[in-house]
């Protein structure tokens, strides 16, 4: 079991959203910041703390976060034994290139030491920008001087960054229209998206008919694809949805990656640290990548990105990709205590054991309300389709549920093709007791959608 935090309030908001402190720094923060953010617009709160599940805005409403800053937050907010060694640290020094330091050999033995034991003694690691998209950045670069070749295969449906290299090897068109000379050679293949077959077939007739096009498109002399030098794939797509790959079709596109010798490239920005229930992901699939991506959660609460590759990959010479803050020190400092916490404390046991719960109430709720169609994901990276709903859209409906959760004290994101996929992100220590508070929240949430549905709009923030 997991260590409990000393602070476990309930989620209640007492004012309107946004409350009167709140609406002050969004009315500035609209003023001064780029029309491009996005959070606040449908989440209109300004944060003044957070402990543990919560987080609490300056008008002292308090909220069950399951968006822990995209997943950053793997411990919650202020896990006090990573405060304490980001606190250390900085005592130290904060930023030191990529010179060696107590604090990355620790942060690097530690890493290495999660892996597969049959990957560890040939493994290196890179440090990189600070960003996810940096690591995939770094990923594609690698693979490209390895091989020699150009072109690189990613999948309908993936998110790798919005970088002006890692958004031509995301699927999500809009973000892109209107962007000129993107990375070229790069060509996109159907996912394992049984709920919505990419090849419109029924489930009992798939056969993993998805992987089969790509090897049928690249044993093919007439298939126009030419050999890349990487294929890139997330396991549990985030932004497409949550939607975990088949370990059928994990496999079949290790196989096939291996056959024709192109470096697989896993994105675990989002899966990895934990938050499926293994350290990565592609632990539960049964495969072993070339080259592995990690952020987000890594630095523990602080900046930090990185790849984890085989090193007959290691080509570069010295210089070949570098990054000013590929060297943070507090993120190597917390991010071992991070380490150490989910060691000590059985975290990945806690994910799968209250990732199962919150699973099943999310099918409990599904029984009662039609609209919740396809509850998906693996730990505690889960996910609910939403459906139409009378006339309304399966993205209206999806926003109505955010918007009535929200207004109860509980904070998540949308995701998915429509934005129609409520994507829970919770902290990896998320207990027992506020797995059941999520989810009577959102059962309140669902039946006033419900009820609004059949009645019409009766008021409150939409």
């Amino acid at each position: 079991m997991t260590r409990q935090l000393p602070v476990r309030p309930r989620a209640a908001v007492v004012t309107d959203l946004p409350g009167p402190r709140s609406r002050r720094l969004l009315d500035h923060q609209d003023q001064v910041e780029s029309s491009a953010r996005t959070y606040p617009r449908h989440t209109p709160i300004a944060v003044a703390g957070g402990s543990g599940s919560y987080l609490t805005d300056l008008d002292g409403n308090v909220f069950l976060d399951f968006l822990s800053g995209a997943g950053v937050l793997a411990l919650g907010h202020n896990h006090p034994d990573l405060v304490a060694a980001a606190h250390r640290q900085l005592d130290i020094h904060p930023h030191l290139l990529d010179f060696p330091t107590p604090a990355k050999q620790e942060f690097t033995d530690r890493l290495i030491g999660l892996l597969p034991v049959s990957m560890r003694d040939r493994t290196r690691i890179h440090f990189c920008g600070p960003t996810g998209a940096d690591g995939i950045d770094a990923a594609v670069k690698l693979c490209k001087t390895a091989t020699g070749r150009g072109d690189v295969i990613a999948f309908h449906g993936g998110f790798h960054g919005s970088t002006q290299s890692t958004i031509a090897l995301t699927g999500l068109r809009g973000s892109k229209e209107h962007l000129s000379n993107l990375l070229p050679g790069v060509a996109f293949f159907p996912y394992s998206y049984c709920y919505r077959c990419p090849l419109g077939l029924a489930p009992d007739t798939c056969a993993i008919n998805c992987a089969q096009y790509l090897e049928n498109m690249l044993a093919d002399p007439n298939g126009g694809v030419r050999r890349p030098a990487a294929v890139v794939m997330e396991l549990v797509q985030g932004e497409g949805g949550v939607i975990p790959a088949r370990r059928e079709f994990a496999e079949r596109v290790r196989k096939i990656t291996a056959a024709h010798d192109i470096p697989l490239i896993v994105d675990e920005v989002q899966t990895g640290c934990g938050r499926t229930g293994t350290w990565f992901a592609f632990e539960q699939y049964g495969i072993e990548p070339d080259v592995i991506v990690a952020s987000k959660a890594l630095g523990g609460g602080h900046p930090a990105s990185v790849i984890l590759y085989d090193r007959r990959l290691d080509g570069w010479s010295p210089g070949a990709h570098t990054g000013t803050f590929r060297g943070n020190q507090l993120a190597f400092a917390a991010g071992a205590a991070l380490m150490e916490v989910v060691a000590r404390d059985g975290v990945l046991d806690n994910v799968v054991e209250v990732g199962a719960l919150l699973r099943e109430g999310l099918l409990a709720l599904r029984s009662r309300y039609p609209f919740l169609g396809e509850v998906r994901g693996l730990g505690l990276m889960l996910g609910v389709e939403l459906t139409a709903l009378g006339s309304r859209s399966s993205a209206e409906v999806a926003q109505r549920l955010r918007s009535a959760a929200l207004r109860r004290g509980l904070l998540f994101e949308l995701a998915g093709r429509d934005d129609n996929v409520a994507r829970f992100l919770p902290p990896l220590t998320l207990g027992r007791d506020e797995a059941a508070e999520a989810l009577e929240i959102l059962g309140a949430a669902c039946a006033e959608v419900a009820a609004r549905s059949a009645t019409g709009p009766a008021g409150g923030h939409e």
